[in-house]
């Protein structure tokens, strides 16, 4: 027999991983203290970084786009005074520091606004070449870094001018609450911007002072370690199969100071689309920072953690037991059926079979002993006539195997469905609540800002529109609605309402009234809702109207860690979602519907973000929602984000050890459908086809030749048996030739015997 087959192998791989399993329960779920900074509190801090991270490319790209784009519309228009381009690109978007017009033929400034730009840096490199014109950081006289965006303002019969913006590189205008901090940090470490912490002058104390420079030679040491980090690429710097921020991230760990220690997380700019490769911001080479000081929460081990012990002991003892039961029951009476058929098969029939206790051996070893008289044993009986069969017995191999099935199921149900059970009295760390309320403000506002965006596009849009020539208009409209993919449909309305020209999808009703802002939803009752945003035209009267795509505001939505987004109007109802949602539907509990309503409320300058910890039913879930608030013209629309998440999902100490204790049970499980379905399938099934030849061949039937399926035991037995078979036939045709022989048969009195001479 080979020692790789039979009943041996899987009882031997039950019993290794028996030990293994209960190994690995004694290492995860026995005695521990917990971090001292949960994890779920350093992927916030991650995910808090990728956030800045985003804000701070869309704001970079952003302002590159519109500038490019605004110089391309005067391009296509008749030239304009230098004064003039200034004015205007500062009224449709403030948010540049300084701009400069300078002729590129005398290198005069033609016209400036804001901080003043040093030009020592433009040379032909910057010009010319494969990347003239690309976006640089500057630094200027006082030390500060900015980013000049170019672009070119080329008129015919004009000289060319060169439009230059200057923006600083300054941490995104987020909220960071409370005692956090933010730094934009550059290639080698160098911080160049950072918010969140407080003036010294401003401090009390000395030992205030000395806290804050704590936390400013933390967050340098914290900067060099990530932008050391992010100079991998992104693909080797994460897992196998990893997915989520495009870019690169992480967290990072600092020092202890007063009882409370310093976490960080770290992203550095990356497209959007890692298949992109026209984002501007994510060549700069920039990493995004944020710290937070939270307090530790070293502890030691608690009473249900010893519980891992226990089952780890528990474990083995049911493992013992139930390798016992394979052992006795079907390892042990299959080997004894082994060693009687061969000793039957090799003639050996002077001793008579071994009882068997009950099941297929029994049914076996009787079988054995009825092949025995009929082979003409010793004390058997003839043929096997008059003899009871051993009957088909009540407990066979497989009630053996359920047996063990049932006695390892006697641990892995208590340690899956019991053990390290949660309910809503889990303490969630304060961090997670408060970066759940500042994250959804974040989204907030980079939701308002893209619809700021948007309108202020159709503003720019606007000037090149001529409702007289609709041709013209429907081509303007053509390339916007190209550049823009934000937009599903762009038209104009006059100022009767009617539709002048259009490009894209079909167009809705606009109404003009005063009172209805400029960003406005419609088409309730609809599949889809209906995001308009307006920009009315400077002399004709009319207005250009864009429809936002609700799949663009849902993909502004999707950030992990954050759970289920949506925006909701003032009455609570859903206009996107990160996942899917019907429009207009309500929310899915009563609480998100106050808190959204409790947001609204006016405080002091206005709304505020607001966080909710639910504890209802067992579970716990974390709530926020943050108004539209700031400026813009999306402002004051009265809309909402609102996001949740069970606390589940967190990696926090007690949920980890509950999910442990599944994963422990579920493993207990994996073992016993694989072991167990092991050997009923290369036990238990033959073994009870054998039992049925067995009884077969021991009633007669010596016609069916019987071939053994394994090379193991119960094949072993099966090969004797076909021995037996072929002994049962020889001996039968004996029986039968000898009767019909007339050399065997006794001559009659006073007859000659042939051969003796008589004839």
């Amino acid at each position: 027999m080979p020692l790789l087959g039979g009943v041996r192998p899987p009882i031997a791989v039950l019993c290794v991983l028996i030990l293994a399993l209960a190994g690995l329960t004694a290492q995860v779920l026995g005695p521990g203290s917990d971090p001292v900074v949960p994890k779920a509190v350093l992927s916030s801090q991650q995910h808090y970084a990728e956030d800045g991270a985003i804000a701070l490319r869309a704001s970079i790209d952003e302002r590159v786009t519109d500038l490019r784009r605004t110089a391309t519309a005067l391009n296509a228009g008749k030239p304009a005074e230098p004064e003039d381009v200034l004015s205007d690109l500062g009224t449709t978007y403030q948010k540049w520091t300084g701009t400069t017009v300078v002729d590129l033929e005398s290198g005069d400034v033609l016209a400036a606004r804001g901080e003043r730009i040093p030009l020592g840096w433009l040379d032909k490199g910057v010009l010319t070449g494969e990347h003239a014109l690309i976006p640089r950081m500057v630094r200027l006289e006082t030390g500060d870094v900015r980013l000049m965006t170019m672009a070119l303002l080329d008129w015919k019969d004009r000289p060319q001018q060169l439009l230059i913006a200057s923006n600083s590189l300054s941490v995104p205008p987020i909220t960071l609450g409370p005692f956090r901090t933010m730094a934009v940090v550059a290639r080698g470490g160098e911080v160049l911007a950072t918010a969140g912490f407080e003036r010294s002058e401003a401090l009390n104390s000395d030992q205030e002072r000395k806290e804050l420079e704590f936390l400013q030679k933390q967050m340098s040491d914290l900067s060099g370690r990530a932008a050391e980090r992010t100079e991998d690429h992104p693909v080797t710097a994460k897992e196998p199969g990893s997915r989520g921020y495009p870019g690169i991230s992480g967290s990072v760990t600092g020092d202890e100071y007063n009882g409370r220690v310093v976490t960080g997380g770290y992203a550095s700019l990356a497209s959007s689309d890692p298949e992109e490769k026209d984002s501007v911001a994510a060549g700069l080479g920039l990493t995004v920072v944020a710290m937070l000081p939270v307090v530790a929460e070293q502890s030691g081990a608690t009473g249900r953690e010893l519980y891992g012990l226990i089952a780890a002991g528990a474990l083995v003892v049911l493992g013992l037991l139930a390798a016992a039961v394979l052992w006795a029951r079907v390892q042990r009476p299959l080997l004894r059926l082994f060693l009687e058929s061969r000793r039957l098969a090799r003639g050996d029939l002077t001793r008579p079979v071994g009882t068997f206790r009950g099941g297929e051996a029994a049914r076996i070893g009787s079988a054995l002993e009825r092949l025995r008289g009929q082979l003409g044993g010793p004390g058997g009986p003839d043929g096997g006539k008059g003899t009871k069969r051993g009957g088909r017995a009540r407990f066979g191999i497989r009630a053996q195997l359920a047996v063990t099935a049932v006695l390892l199921l006697l641990w892995c149900v208590p340690v899956g469905l019991l053990l390290n059970r949660t309910d809503d009295s889990v303490s969630v760390p304060a961090p997670m609540v408060n970066d759940q309320r500042d994250r959804t403000d974040l989204v907030s506002d980079r939701v308002r800002r893209a619809l700021n965006e948007a309108q202020a596009d159709l503003v720019s849009t606007s000037r090149l529109v001529d409702v007289a020539d609709r041709a013209a208009t429907e081509k303007v409209l053509e390339d916007a609605l190209r550049q823009h993919t934000r937009y599903a449909a762009l038209y104009v309305v006059d100022a009767g309402g009617e539709v002048a020209a259009r490009a894209g999808g079909d167009p809705h009703a606009w109404s003009d009234e005063k009172d209805l802002p400029l960003v406005r939803i419609s088409g309730e009752g609809g599949r889809k809702p209906v995001l308009q945003a307006g920009a009315p035209l400077p002399e004709e009267g009319g207005t250009l109207v864009g429809e936002v795509r609700v799949e663009f505001l849902n993909s502004l939505l999707k950030r992990p860690g954050l759970g289920e987004v949506r925006v909701a109007d003032a009455k609570g109802r859903t206009l996107a979602a990160s996942d899917g949602f019907l429009a207009f539907e309500e929310l899915p509990r009563e609480a998100l519907t106050d808190l959204v309503r409790a947001g609204s409320v006016q405080v002091g300058a206005g709304p505020v973000e607001n966080g909710l910890l639910i504890r209802d039913g067992g579970t716990i879930t974390v709530a926020a929602a943050a108004p539209f608030s700031g400026g813009g013209v999306a402002a004051d629309i009265g809309w909402t984000v609102v996001s949740w998440q069970n606390a589940d999902r967190f990696q926090i100490t007690a949920y980890e050890q509950e999910d442990r204790s599944v994963l422990a049970g579920l493993l207990g499980l994996a073992a016993i459908v694989v072991c167990l379905g092991w050997v009923h399938l290369v036990v238990a099934r033959p073994l009870r086809a054998l039992a049925t030849s067995a009884e077969k061949l021991a009633d007669g039937d010596l016609k069916a030749v019987l071939y053994p399926t394994y090379h193991d035991e119960v094949g072993a037995v099966v090969r004797s048996l076909e021995l037996i078979r072929q002994q049962l036939q020889t001996r039968r045709q004996q029986q039968t030739r000898r009767p019909a022989d007339p050399r065997s048969a006794d001559p009659r009195p006073g007859e000659p015997r042939l051969g003796t001479g008589g004839r």
